[in-house]
């Protein structure tokens, strides 16, 4: 008998991730399926709940609010600087990105949205929070996880 997906148990996925317009955003298409150990967090909560009960062989679409997804998009993430604080930076343009110290000691991606005069507009969202997210999923296995992956939190 196979097993249902549930905590604690790793799980192996084929998914394509689309946005609400069908722009395919993410696939696991031609690599290895996606694992991860179920209940901790590993995959964004709206498709990890989705997939409560599955098994291997099921197939699914699942559609993910920003609540469930990345978030909405916090205003506050959104700031303006000078041009002078990108040091050693000649050329500042739309869609670059950095990576900044957040106030808790964590790698912060920002992303430069506008560029007017000596003021640099960044985001630091996720790129996906806003956004509705549309997996369609294959799973092609459930399996009981290993004591190291219960000890790390993670499918090895």
């Amino acid at each position: 008998m196979s097993l249902v997906i549930g905590e604690n148990l790793v799980v192996s996925i084929h998914y394509k991730l689309t946005d609400g317009e069908g722009k395919v955003l993410d696939s696991s298409e031609g690599s290895e399926p996606l694992a991860y150990l179920h209940g901790k967090g590993n995959i964004i909560p709206g498709l990890e709940n989705s997939l409560v009960g599955k098994a291997a062989g099921d197939s699914l679409h699942v559609k993910v609010e920003p609540s469930q997804g990345y978030g909405e998009v916090n205003p506050e993430m959104i700031q303006v600087f000078e041009r002078e604080v990108f040091q050693g930076v000649d050329t500042i343009e739309v869609g670059m990105t950095f990576e900044a110290e957040a106030p808790d000691g964590s790698l912060q991606s920002l992303l430069v949205t506008k560029v007017e005069g000596d003021d640099v507009t960044v985001d630091a969202n996720h790129p996906l929070a806003g956004v509705e997210l549309n997996f369609d999923i294959q799973i092609v296995d459930v399996r009981e996880a290993s004591a190291e992956e219960l000890d790390h939190g993670h499918a090895h």
